[in-house]
């Protein structure tokens, strides 16, 4: 069951999107190489609670913390922790705020100092993938088409698109109908429709796609330990295109 929201609820929805927005903007200028995982976690938790919204992640489904910190290979869901981002590392920081009841969810991948060129090369086409599949959004048009673009630009840069794990309608409900796919067949899927809300967030890998779960039943790394990025907005479908709701 696919929730269409009403002009009002996409409007009411903004606060929680920009919040989250805003705390990955914040954050930058913190991701220096020394700092800990945990300190980014604790630098969002407390911006997050000094502007009266909630943190998302802590204790959904038992996370532990209150973002994401996925470094190097970790593909999503990382844990933070007590180890140091070295020189040369990148981070996924996935920041969900909830605001009013309402959710908004975003990410993005940063470089710890300066960027190797494999590193830069995954994080360009990561973030260039969420710009095209952003690109297919508009009525009438269907998932399939969104998950194709992402997915041919991304195997046109001979990098690789992560199957098990996708985008999601969002609201009330931090995971809500309808599953995004970040490949696809253009013309299948679902229409898209004015007021459907829903993340892209396209898992880039510079090797092969395939991924496993840590023990921790969290941690999702590629298999193959090549490096691994992500980025993420919030949409919602419009008269006659898109809106991306997580901008600061």
């Amino acid at each position: 069951m696919i929730h269409i929201k009403t002009p009002e609820e996409i409007e009411a929805m903004k606060p929680a999107c920009r919040h989250a927005a805003q705390a990955l903007v914040m954050i930058e200028p913190h991701i220096q190489p020394g700092i800990t995982t945990d300190e980014i976690n604790d630098l969002i938790h407390a911006f997050t609670i000094e502007h009266g919204a909630i943190p998302a992640p802590l204790n959904y489904h038992g996370f532990p913390k209150s973002v994401c910190t996925s470094v190097n290979h970790v593909v999503c869901h990382g844990i933070p922790g007590p180890k140091r981002l070295k020189d040369g590392d990148i981070v996924n920081v996935d920041v969900t705020s909830i605001i009013d009841g309402w959710h908004g969810d975003t990410s993005k991948t940063f470089y710890v100092g300066t960027p190797r060129v494999k590193a830069r090369k995954v994080v360009e086409v990561a973030r260039r993938a969420l710009d095209v599949g952003i690109a297919a959004v508009r009525p009438g048009a269907r998932l399939g088409d969104i998950g194709h673009a992402i997915q041919q630009y991304v195997e046109s840069e001979k990098c690789s698109i992560v199957r098990e794990y996708c985008g999601h309608g969002i609201g009330r409900q931090f995971h809500e109908e309808p599953q995004v796919l970040h490949y696809g067949r253009p013309g299948t899927g679902i229409e898209l429709k004015p007021g459907m809300v829903f993340t892209i967030e396209p898992m880039v890998n510079l090797g092969k796609p395939g991924v496993k779960l840590l023990k921790d039943g969290w941690t999702v790394v590629t298999r193959d330990k090549s490096l691994s990025a992500q980025f993420e907005h919030t949409l919602a479908v419009t008269e006659d295109g898109y809106e991306i709701l997580t901008l600061p």
